[in-house]
């Protein structure tokens, strides 16, 4: 059975320099954004339909203390046994979802502020961790074999996306300083939720579409809403049971 790599991204992206450089500054992005927010417009609502900035601070702080469990670990970490079943996307993204909706309920209250100053100080531990095993296997998805570069990569894509999260939810709007270096992150460590290649019109692969925009190839290729700004559907139903489980699990 013939298996692709996460190498077959560009040859740079293969280096620690690249990728960490995006990685930062998306870290900084997030942090920068953060400070925008005052007691009030915590409450604004996100592009993710469960969350509002101020869920929003607190999963960051859950998912960066989550890529050190799993680089502790890799490559049997829980996150490597889920994405070695090989499921769909839709079903992985099920799985993952109900993870970050149980890590959030359980997170101890705190100013959203605080869990920020968390997220930063944990994400940039993460990123001092990583050159040492830049190419050893992290997870497996299918036929490809993700390394931590691979991982590192996703998660620099992740700070950016959560970057523009914040930024719709702030009313404004957010764009990488080099979003073909983010998208190439993401190639490198989503292989789960490849770039779409809409057909004759639109993007024929992930080169056409760096040449297009690369950085709305990385919102869609997520899920994100096409129009920044308007809350999703159900974002309401959502909120109510995340509220629900934070009540069960606090008793």
């Amino acid at each position: 059975m013939e298996r692709t790599h996460s190498s077959d991204v560009p040859t740079p992206l293969l280096e620690p320099v690249p990728v960490l450089a995006a990685y930062y500054d998306g870290v900084t992005a997030i942090c920068e954004l953060a400070g925008r927010f005052s007691a009030g417009t915590w409450g604004a609502q996100t592009p993710c339909p469960e969350w509002r900035a101020a869920d929003l601070a607190g999963h960051l702080r859950c998912i960066a203390d989550d890529f050190h469990e799993y680089l502790d670990e890799a490559p049997v970490s829980r996150y490597a046994r889920l994405m070695a079943t090989g499921v769909h996307r839709d079903t992985l993204g099920r799985k993952l979802a109900r993870q970050n909706a149980a890590e959030l309920a359980a997170l101890a209250d705190a100013p959203p502020a605080d869990h920020i100053a968390a997220f930063a100080g944990s994400a940039r531990a993460y990123a001092s961790r990583v050159t040492a095993v830049w190419e050893l296997p992290h997870h497996q998805y299918r036929d490809t074999v993700v390394t931590v570069a691979g991982m590192a990569g996703a998660a620099c894509a992740e700070w950016h996306l959560h970057a523009w999260d914040l930024a719709v939810a702030l009313g404004t709007d957010y764009r990488p300083a080099d979003p073909g270096a983010v998208l190439d992150c993401w190639r490198l460590g989503m292989p789960h939720l490849p770039v779409p290649v809409p057909g004759r019109a639109g993007w024929r692969g992930a080169h056409s579409a760096r040449a297009a925009d690369p950085w709305h190839a990385v919102l869609a290729a997520s899920g994100r809403p096409a129009t920044a700004g308007r809350p999703p559907a159900g974002a309401g139903a959502a909120r109510a049971r995340l509220t629900r489980l934070r009540r069960a699990l606090r008793g």
